[in-house]
């Protein structure tokens, strides 16, 4: 690899270079150092077919030559003609000097992604430059943003005040514009940790919070949006909670149902069985007793005892069916007297009829606190304020209604005991 000094003259700057921002205070630095200890580095070109130069990388070293009225500067020339592995390689060489911005970067790598005159992948890309795939992708997210928030982005994860790093941004690059940039400038105000950023993405990303709110959210400031999130993240604690409590609540039930349907089977089963050895009994009870009639019968040949049998038969289904009359006539009398007894009743006076349903109505108060624990949490974001209102309007319903009840104790008391 030759270095020759080539004149300054006879070169060009690429304006298609990846890297084009440049500090004045920097490049008066450098300037400072070519004078005192020279130019250490020879900057790259290559040839243009007409006699000249174009700068592969050095840009910076030769502004700063040229500005010092240097007639020659060291060059390496470089025989490459391929318009990829040029860009490729004045990429990789920014990479490694101070003050290539990420934003820089990310145009780079998007122009060769994207460009027809390049159309490389990420893998390509990942492994000429020796970078993760994921490090080229981040970069390239951050071209979502606007040009104001793109000039505030610097190298180095140090949080600072009006500025941003990568790490801040990309926790932001998929929410809806109308927010990313708006956040994006809050957290550069506040100069926002980056797991706080986290948090508040996390608030917009939620589909349960209403546009219409998350515009408002955009007027808070970077403390303000972490109290937020604060109590959205209480809630939604509560609300897996009690959805968790719900859940646990069904399974419960449902096994208990499971466990009475098994009791009730076991019952029934051992009912059948009671009665069909009850009826097996029955049967072989009139078998033994038939079989010994007609043993009796048999020995005896006695048909008079027979006769009598019967006799005595008929006479006990006589008396059973006497007394099964007397019994229903009982019953008859019994029904006419409570309807007798309906009818002379008096008629409830209307307001022991309200003060019933009022009865009715309210929920027993000693459960009313342990429902509210165990639903407080299903409240979405958007819910809290109008039930709050509701809680205040049934309170003054109520104090209403007190107030009332205790006027009819009162006319009750003056009307009964005077």
């Amino acid at each position: 690899m030759d270095i020759i000094e080539i004149l300054t003259d006879l070169i060009d700057e690429d304006t298609d270079q990846p890297r084009y921002q440049f500090n004045e205070e920097s490049l008066q630095e450098l300037m400072n150092s070519i004078e005192e200890l020279g130019l250490l580095s020879p900057i790259k070109v290559r040839t243009t077919g007409d006699g000249r130069y174009k700068i592969i990388y050095g840009n910076r070293r030769y502004k700063a030559c040229k500005t010092l009225g240097r007639r020659t500067i060291p060059c390496i020339v470089s025989t490459v003609t391929d318009e990829v592995e040029i860009y490729l390689e004045q990429i990789a060489e920014n990479l490694t000097r101070e003050g290539f911005s990420p934003i820089e970067e990310a145009e780079a790598f998007d122009k060769l992604l994207h460009n027809p005159a390049f159309n490389s992948s990420t893998k390509f890309l990942a492994g000429k430059l020796g970078k993760p795939e994921a490090y080229i992708k981040n970069k390239c997210e951050l071209l979502r943003f606007g040009n104001a928030v793109k000039k505030l982005i610097v190298h180095g994860t140090e949080i600072r005040k009006d500025a941003l790093t990568e790490d801040q941004l990309l926790p932001l690059k998929d929410l809806a514009m109308e927010h990313r940039d708006s956040l994006a400038l809050i957290v550069a105000r506040d100069a926002m940790p980056v797991t706080d950023v986290k948090r508040i993405a996390k608030l917009f990303k939620d589909p349960g919070i209403s546009e219409g709110t998350k515009s408002k959210l955009l007027y808070k400031t970077g403390y303000e949006l972490l109290e937020t999130w604060s109590v959205y993240d209480h809630n939604r604690k509560e609300r897996e909670k009690a959805a968790k409590e719900k859940e646990a609540a069904k399974k419960r039930a449902a096994e208990q149902r499971d466990d009475d349907d098994g009791t009730d089977e076991d019952e029934e089963n051992a009912g059948t069985g009671g009665k069909r050895e009850a009826s097996a009994a029955g049967t072989a009870g009139l078998s033994a007793t038939a079989g010994d009639a007609r043993m009796s019968g048999a020995v005896d040949g006695a048909r008079a005892n027979g006769m009598a049998a019967v006799a005595d038969g008929l006479r006990t289904t006589g008396t059973a069916a006497a007394n099964g009359a007397a019994s229903a006539a009982t019953a008859a009398d019994g029904a006419k007297t409570t309807a007798a007894g309906a009818a002379n009743a008096p008629l409830e006076p209307a307001i022991v009829t309200t003060l019933r349903q009022l009865h009715a109505s309210l929920p027993d108060h000693r459960i009313l606190l342990e429902v509210t624990k165990n639903s407080i949490g299903e409240l979405s974001f958007q819910q809290e304020e109008p039930f709050r209102q509701s809680i205040d309007r049934a309170i003054d319903s109520l104090e209403k209604q007190l107030a009332e009840w205790k006027n009819v104790r009162e006319l009750v008391k003056s009307t009964l005991y005077t």
